[in-house]
């Protein structure tokens, strides 16, 4: 499908009229899907990676790797109306407490592994990683800096909890308060770094800045590996959380690769930071503004370029939810032993909620859904 038809035909296949509000779900169509044209980019934005040799190679020699499990949740799908839903569950991912376990330690162990040293435990002695983060990913470059003998300072904004400064200062790091959200945060991580030499990694891209964040994101396809070993039939959607849009985007370039066009992608995000459902209406890059959610983890306002990239290529529709629905979404997941965050729930709380939508999502009783919680409860 090419021009002006192909996207006329995913308004009307996905989201009836454009932008209508129904319920508690917004409805963002991906008008790039399948063009040749993809989002107006800057020049030298790759697409995300699909191949997941590299990762799974590396955390075949780590001893805290092990694949995380895969559960089928019958009772969620029969009320919900749909043949069956199976959920990754990340929330005990090598310790660490979520999928981004899988992200930045991968790069940190892969410049470990570059480096040529036989004692990789000390291969990094005298680097420092520094970015912000909002908790998860933030762990991820502090456990991963420990392992390989490297320091770690974490950026963290004002309204990240004091228990996640704790956990982070736990795993050796230097924990830094500043800014009022995480892009305020990035910003001074970003500063620090060209200050005082020490390597900056993000698990956002932006121009000029792709390498680690291409790395990182690579690191997540061996979820989506786990996925495909562990699931016995293909879904026909997958519902996937963004923040900047890292996880989604490795997750749909993997689903695009093993199983085709056939499911539905369905990337979530929070109304108060619609980054990737923004961008993809306006087929730029776009920096939104809103209250900050209690999807703290997904309150990027601000996407991934390369995020951004695979998403408008791979993606169906985006959807956005509210704070409010979300939060009357985790006792119900609580219930099914699923007990996470208001981040780690939204993908299956968009799904709790998609009733109204059923044919714009093309949901039916023979529907198989693929979902993901991304994060254990907070500590």
């Amino acid at each position: 499908m090419e021009g002006i038809d192909a996207a006329r035909i995913c308004i009307i296949h996905w989201s009836g009229p454009f932008h209508e509000r129904w319920g508690k779900l917004r409805i963002h169509p991906n008008l790039f899907r399948k063009l040749a044209a993809g989002v107006a980019l800057p020049p030298g934005i790759a697409f995300p990676s699909d191949d997941a040799s590299a990762p799974l190679g590396l955390l075949s020699k780590c001893p805290a790797y092990a694949p995380t499990p895969l559960v089928d949740l019958p009772e969620l799908a029969r009320v919900t109306g749909i043949s069956q839903v199976s959920v990754k569950d990340e929330r005990e991912r090598m310790g660490l407490g979520s999928f981004k376990a899988l992200g930045a330690a991968y790069v940190i162990a892969d410049d470990a592994v570059k480096t040529g040293a036989e004692d990789l435990q000390t291969a990094l002695r005298g680097q420092t990683y520094v970015t912000a983060s909002a908790g998860n990913h933030g762990m991820s470059v502090a456990a991963g800096a420990r392992v390989f003998g490297a320091a770690a300072v974490i950026y963290i904004a004002k309204t990240v909890p004091e228990s996640f400064a704790r956990r982070l200062a736990a795993k050796s790091a230097q924990v830094v308060r500043e800014g009022q959200d995480y892009e305020a945060s990035m910003v001074a991580a970003a500063h620090a770094a060209q200050a005082n030499g020490w390597r900056l990694l993000s698990d956002s891209s932006w121009e000029g800045y792709t390498d680690r964040p291409w790395r990182l994101m690579q690191g997540y396809l061996a979820l989506m590996a786990e996925v495909a070993d562990q699931i016995a039939d293909p879904p026909t959607h997958i519902f996937v959380q963004a923040g900047v849009g890292g996880l989604a985007a490795s997750v749909a370039a993997y689903a695009r690769k093993i199983w085709g066009d056939a499911p539905g992608i369905i990337v979530v995000e929070p109304d108060a930071a619609p980054a990737i459902a923004a961008s993809l209406t306006e087929g730029r890059p776009v920096t939104t503004s809103g209250p900050v959610s209690t999807m703290g983890r997904l309150d990027c306002k601000e996407p991934s370029l390369i995020a951004l990239k695979g998403l408008a290529r791979d993606a169906d529709v985006a959807v956005t939810l509210s704070d409010e629905a979300v939060a009357r979404a985790l006792p119900r997941l609580a219930a099914h032993d699923l007990e996470t965050t208001p981040s780690g729930g939204a993908g299956l709380a968009a799904l709790l909620l998609s009733e109204p939508h059923r044919k714009a999502l093309r949901l039916d009783e023979r529907s198989h859904v693929l979902a993901f919680v991304t994060e254990g409860p907070e500590k």
